[in-house]
């Protein structure tokens, strides 16, 4: 590779490189074709019209190549509450699934087809297997066009707009200027080598948590090259026993919630195409191309606002959330509205022990988050999201949905005081992990 001069970023500079203002122009006319199909949707009540205007999103979304094929992928698994009449649904959401972990790919046949990429499997000289991530040639420019296209942008959040929480009156300036910056940096894959390897090296050695570690002298901007995973795929993952389907529920709500508050991170694109399952009850972890971090005081805030609602401090709750500039003071909400708005997603922590989390649990919790209609609609219509949150409620949305469709059961409340708390592990992965955290100095000193 790296002797062929006409190379840049190692992509040959031949007839893919020729070729790259048209796939570059391809992926912008397919955004176009997006906004137009949204424009112009209305809400025919018959299944089988959902069903060809899902047929046709997930192609155009597909096709795009880029942040509008994200939110394809946001909306292929998420429960859709209020946003699809309940008997369209199931229609709107298996046609839109074939984004998750199978984006339209170029050819030749790649291992993994992602967003602006696609994945093939390789072997080094040295009889290493790796997995090359290569950027689809034109996409970084088609995209830096599609985030400096107003309109484009004004559809992609009316589109996330009825599935996402807290979107509802979201700035958008802020949020624009979030999803650009988070968008952006996909577009480097020397970022995600870096934040990739940090998680590596975080949880190398981990019992149940794996993360390729990255080959550095092999990757660039636009390819990246990692030691090759292997495990289950999602569709085979649902279909296993309920005790690895809880074991691997519980290691992906450890590995957001503990990486966000051991490490200041997580990786702020959950869904199911990002995970392989193995039959041990381990999970690897992959994409780290939309990393977010957070500031020890963040984090402190957060963690007390977790404490407050599960003690059903309704005062402190109202307080945590003036203080981070969701509500205004003056907004005439009341701290129990506030609470019983935010008590939704902590529904596993307060129920009882263990909890199994359903499909039927999440998309209410998600309803009662996110529509203007719903229980908490007065809450919802006055949330002013601040931009830093912006990635923090694809939590809610991915973490729980993926959890849920594995309908894994564990003891939630007890995992949470341990990493809020310092209590004793609640399970057995608790105290394989708490055995891993102590054999480890600090990260800083690794």
């Amino acid at each position: 590779m790296a002797g062929r001069a006409r190379e840049r970023d190692g992509i040959p500079a031949g007839r893919v490189r020729r070729a790259a203002p048209l796939l570059g122009a391809a992926a912008h006319a397919s955004g176009e074709a997006v906004v137009g199909a949204l424009r112009r949707r209305g809400r025919p009540p018959e299944p089988e019209a959902y069903a060809r205007r899902a047929e046709r999103y997930t192609e155009l979304l597909g096709r795009s190549k880029g942040a509008l094929m994200k939110a394809g992928q946001i909306l292929s698994y998420v429960p859709f509450g209020t946003a699809i009449p309940q008997e369209n649904r199931a229609i709107f959401q298996a046609a839109m699934a074939r984004l998750q972990a199978d984006a339209p790919p170029m050819a030749p046949d790649p291992l993994a087809a992602a967003s602006i990429g696609q994945v093939h499997a390789a072997r080094l000289p040295d009889g290493r297997a790796v997995a090359v991530k290569i950027q689809y040639p034109g996409v970084a420019e088609a995209i830096r066009d599609d985030l400096r296209n107003a309109e484009l942008l004004a559809v992609f959040f009316q589109l996330l707009r009825s599935v996402v929480p807290g979107l509802t009156r979201l700035d958008p300036q802020d949020i624009a200027q979030e999803v650009s910056a988070r968008i952006t940096e996909e577009l480097d894959y020397r970022i995600e080598a870096a934040s990739q390897q940090f998680f590596a090296r975080a949880y190398r050695g981990h019992p149940f948590i794996a993360v390729p570690e990255i080959i550095p002298e092999l990757s660039t901007g636009r390819v990246l090259t990692q030691q090759l995973a292997e495990g289950l795929p999602w569709g085979a993952a649902v279909k296993a026993g309920q005790p690895l389907r809880d074991a691997w529920g519980e290691a992906i709500y450890r590995f957001a919630f503990g990486s966000f508050r051991r490490l200041g991170a997580f990786n702020a694109d959950p869904h199911p195409g990002n995970y392989l399952f193995r039959r041990d009850g381990s999970v690897v972890f992959l994409d780290f191309g939309c990393v977010k971090r957070f500031n020890a005081d963040q984090v402190a805030q957060l963690q007390d606002l977790v404490r407050a609602v599960i003690r059903q401090d309704a005062g402190a709750v109202w307080h945590a959330f003036v203080e981070l500039g969701f509500f205004a003071a003056t907004g005439g909400l009341t701290p129990q509205e506030v609470l019983d708005w935010y008590s939704g997603p902590f529904e596993m922590l307060l129920g009882p022990q263990p909890f199994q989390i359903t499909p039927e649990i999440a998309g209410r919790i998600i309803e009662n988050e996110a529509s203007p209609a719903g229980p908490s609609g007065r809450v919802v219509r006055s949330l002013s999201l601040p931009g830093d949150y912006v990635f923090l409620s694809r939590i809610d949305l991915g973490l729980f949905s993926v959890v849920a469709e594995l309908r894994a059961t564990a003891n939630w409340r007890g995992i949470q005081v341990e990493l809020d708390d310092d209590a004793p592990p609640a399970t057995p992965m608790g105290q394989a992990e708490a055995s891993f955290w102590a054999s480890r100095p600090p990260l800083a000193a690794r």
